[in-house]
């Protein structure tokens, strides 16, 4: 088990040493259960790090921002940034190093093993608590959690209120860190794909009408791809309100610029939305879960991921973000591929 006081230790010896300019870590939020994320930028604030099953984000995210703010600084510190990584996580900085987004000495990767559970899901938890108010959430024995409420102590399973991503997640020890906290701890998992099976199990008529319902209900906020590492782009190709200008950009050019879909959120955008940002993540979506998470309509957005996910892996045996040093899933080629398409 992840001994926090360790992991203290390691971030005031960063922060102490200079080895780091800031870390990116998790503190106990201010409203509701879950962990925010935390910039600790001295060694008295690592006193407020924390880490339990309600770390839930992907902090791999604001390596985004911190790319940005440098590129405005005439002399930016060109020390790596700390940032702690679950095992998703730390898939997630292999498919940024892939694709050269950032190099390797821009980060201080602090790995942490979830070992044999992960993070919860904050709906499961006020399913188990039953309107309880829930105070802290702890690692325990046995893979178990412990729920402080108001009314007590209870302990539940981890199975039981698991993410449905750390559910099928075969990667709960970061596969590129530099330091490890917890059991180095190889899970297996039974059926990569579950979740899939229940929709895979449906006819094309009743696929149509299950994604119909839930993408009509999205009123295109964008929070999915805001909170994905993987959107980085600065001009979504689906969103005209994220235009590159620059200071050569001409005013023909802002007035010709194409527009593929419409801003309003109708049905017909919603799927060009979705199934273009699906395309765009093939091969290089790690299952985080965060766009799901983040939804306010509760639009079962995984689904979408994880299906290419499946396709990538089947018809090409390609794995995501598990080695930063083999080409991504488009750049890969193999003899014995498939040329279905091909005509």
């Amino acid at each position: 088990m992840v001994n926090i006081e360790d992991l203290k230790r390691e971030a005031k010896h960063l922060l102490d040493q200079g080895k780091v300019k800031y870390i990116i870590g998790y503190k106990k939020g201010t409203h509701g259960i879950l962990a925010a994320p935390f910039f600790i930028k001295t060694p008295e604030e690592v006193d407020d790090l924390v880490w339990d099953p309600t770390c839930v984000h992907n902090l791999t995210r604001f390596l985004d921002d911190e790319k940005k703010k440098k590129a405005r600084q005439k002399e930016p510190d060109q020390r790596p940034v700390g940032i702690i990584v679950k095992g998703c996580d730390s898939r997630a900085i292999n498919v940024l190093l892939q694709e050269e987004f950032i190099k390797r000495e821009d980060v201080y990767l602090i790995g942490i093993s979830c070992e044999n559970t992960g993070v919860l899901d904050e709906k499961k938890l006020a399913e188990k608590t039953n309107g309880r108010q829930v105070e802290k959430v702890e690692f325990a024995e046995e893979d178990n959690f412990v729920i402080l409420t108001d009314e007590g102590k209870m302990e539940i399973p981890a199975r039981e209120i698991l993410a449905e991503r750390c559910i099928e997640c075969k990667t709960n020890t970061p596969v590129v860190k530099d330091v490890l906290f917890g059991e180095d701890i190889v899970r297996s998992v039974a059926g990569d794909f579950k979740s899939l099976e229940e929709i895979e199990a449906l006819s094309g008529e009743e696929r149509w009408a299950f994604w119909k319902k839930h993408l009509d209900k999205c009123i295109r906020c964008y929070a999915c791809r805001s909170v994905c590492p993987m959107c980085y782009c600065e001009e979504c190709v689906v969103d005209t309100i994220n235009f590159a200008v620059t200071a050569d950009t001409s005013a023909k050019e802002k007035a010709q610029k194409i527009k593929w879909i419409e801003k309003s959120p109708v049905l017909s955008e919603n799927f060009v939305y979705h199934m273009v940002r699906a395309m765009h993540l093939a091969g290089r979506c790690v299952d985080c879960g965060e766009c799901e998470r983040v939804c306010p309509v509760d639009i079962p957005i995984r689904l979408l991921n994880k299906k290419m996910e499946k396709e990538a892996k089947e018809l090409f045996d390609y794995d995501v973000g598990l080695d930063h040093d083999r080409p991504s899933l488009v750049a890969s080629f193999r003899d014995e591929d498939p040329e279905d398409f091909i005509r």
